[in-house]
């Protein structure tokens, strides 16, 4: 094994380490990173994973983020000398995998680019010089000589529509790029310690493969039909090699869970204009979160048929606006016109800038699908700066509204069942009131609840029980810090008040009410009983709740003679 580190940032390291027979990994480790695409935030740093496969022939799969240049291409030298480089195979072309592509072939104008022609075509735009080529499909080789031999399984949409997987026969590796990732930065290689790196399993899961539940569905019916995968080699985070038909299991598991939905949403986006992709996966699990499948498309790649199938079947179609001119700007274009033309009476919509060059005008889109008889979800989505933790935020909460309009009927039928003497019984439970306040960079959040329960001595720690659909639970995974307020009897009706209203999406929860900021940086509410600040330490699914256990580490009592609020339903199938 050999680490190197960037004097300038030492918290960019480089790692290089043999895997398998004539097969090394280039680990990039970004220690300090804290935030990526989607998610709300990194607790452990990423990695960005590249791979040097030396048989007769040399394969370079995937390079790395362009803040790794100088380590990485210094790094590369080392293993392998560019110029016996036969084949760069590009697993996709978002830039922290492509980041490099232009330099490896500056040092390695002879190599073969292989991908699948989505992103070739991708690529043609990112390196802007003439390469060699060769498009791949399902079920291509590509053999290196000395039993090394790849056979290619497309994956699109995990999470681009450009993705493919490459499964070498002889060392049983199979490279996966994002699928199977997480952002989980560690000297070590491989998944030694499950329990350790779970959480973050699971978030990354949530955040950018649970929108294409369908599309992971697809892909590991493909795998299934491959020889024996002893090693997954994902571009992000630890390989996974001592638990490999775990992580498998659960993501079919999850995936069959997302994918059984009564209601789909079609997801529009453009993946190479603006921000795009980033949006629209924010967007997108929102949705999810609420029950709903998605489906996502590329409006850029998309076949017209595929297109009118997919709004054909769909009960909400969420648009991230596609460019006006550039090189994208026709055929996005042309795709947006057979949504428009596809799309029908009830189905809901929602559109939201792209922050691109040009982005198409929001408001006379959403007039020709009000016309059509569509009933708009959210608000539009208008994007005046770069998008921030904020404006991913209202993304995703824009999401969950479009998701909860669609599951309005269930909601109420549900909530209308009150004969059964179970749902009565059920209801008898009685619960305290309390008000949870999270804040992580610029995002904050609040949630009434009363499914709280002390659940430790040592230490000190309590059970939360919160829905998947709350906007909260983003702000409560593994290692977030939050303050429960307990509401004081007697006094707790004007913040109950408050924080029972709907608020649209990206709304200032804290408006109007007076608070403190606690020492972990979420809001103290001034008017409640007592406050704890605490960390979520782990988090149990239950099927449309979230169990999240969390230790304590500060508390007062602002009145020690006052009770605290209790609340009593009628009946156990709603709040």
């Amino acid at each position: 094994m050999v680490v190197l580190t960037d004097r300038a940032q030492r918290r960019l390291t480089i790692q290089t380490s043999e895997i398998a027979a004539e097969t090394t990994t280039i680990r990039s480790l970004d220690w300090d990173r804290d935030r990526f695409d989607i998610e709300f935030g990194l607790k452990n740093g990423t990695t960005y994973n590249s791979f040097v496969i030396k048989g007769e022939k040399i394969a370079l799969v995937d390079t790395s983020h362009e803040k790794f240049r100088q380590l990485y291409l210094e790094t590369l030298t080392q293993v392998v000398d560019p110029a016996k480089i036969d084949y760069l195979v590009i697993s996709h072309t978002e830039p922290d995998h492509s980041g490099l592509v232009r330099d490896v072939l500056a040092l390695a104008p002879q190599a073969t680019v292989v991908g699948s022609k989505v992103a070739i075509q991708f690529l043609e735009d990112l390196v802007h010089q003439p390469f060699k080529r060769q498009i791949v499909k399902n079920g291509d080789r590509l053999d290196l000589g000395n039993g090394h031999e790849l056979e290619f399984v497309i994956a699109p949409n995990l999470h681009w529509p450009d993705t493919i997987f490459s499964y070498d026969t002889k060392t049983q590796i199979l490279f996966t790029c994002d699928a199977f990732g997480m952002h989980f930065c560690d000297d070590r290689t491989f998944d030694e310690d499950l329990s350790e790196i779970e959480a973050d399993f699971r978030f990354y899961y949530e955040c950018l493969m649970a929108p294409n539940a369908r599309s992971v569905l697809s892909a590991l019916k493909r795998m299934g039909e491959l020889p024996e995968v002893k090693q997954i080699a994902t571009g992000h985070g630890p390989l996974l090699y001592y638990n490999v038909a775990e992580w498998v299991d659960r993501y079919r598991n999850w995936s069959q869970a997302k994918a059984k939905s009564e209601k789909t949403v079609a997801v529009f986006y453009v993946s190479d204009y603006g921000y795009s992709d980033r949006l629209s996966q924010a967007l997108a699990r929102g949705i999810t979160k609420t029950g709903v499948a998605v489906e996502m498309m590329d409006l850029k790649s998309a076949d017209p048929q595929e297109v009118q199938e997919l709004v054909g079947r769909s009960a909400g179609l969420a648009i991230a606006t596609p460019p006006v001119s550039g090189p994208a700007a026709a055929t996005a274009q042309a795709a947006l016109g057979t949504v428009l033309a596809a799309a029908k009476d009830k189905q809901a919509v929602g559109i939201f800038e792209s922050y691109g060059g040009e982005d198409e005008p929001v408001d006379p889109l959403l007039t020709r699908f009000r016309e059509s008889g569509l009933t708009v979800a959210f608000p539009a989505v208008r994007i005046k700066d770069t998008p921030n933790e904020s404006v991913y935020q209202l993304c995703e909460e824009a999401g969950t509204d479009l998701g909860q309009w669609l599951t309005r009927d269930r909601a109420i039928q549900q909530m209308k069942s009150l004969n059964s003497d179970l749902d009565k019984a059920l209801g008898r439970i009685s619960g305290g009131l309390y008000i949870i306040t999270a804040k992580k960079g610029n995002v904050g959040g609040a949630m009434l609840a009363s499914w709280v329960a002390q659940a430790s001595f040592t230490p000190l720690g309590f059970t939360i029980a919160v829905a998947k659909d709350r906007a909260i639970e983003s702000l409560m995974q593994v290692g977030d810090r939050f303050v429960l307020n307990v509401l004081e009897e007697g006094n707790h009706l004007g913040l109950m008040k408050h924080f029972l209203k709907r608020f649209p999406p990206g709304a200032d929860r804290f408006a109007g009410v007076k608070t403190q900021p606690a020492q972990n940086g979420s809001p103290i509410l001034t008017e409640a009983l007592a406050y704890l600040e605490c960390e979520v330490s782990s988090r149990m699914e239950c099927n449309d709740h979230w169990i999240v256990y969390s230790t304590v580490q500060e508390g007062r009592v602002s009145n020690p003679d006052a009770l605290t609020a209790v609340h009593h339903r009628k009946v156990g199938n709603h709040y």
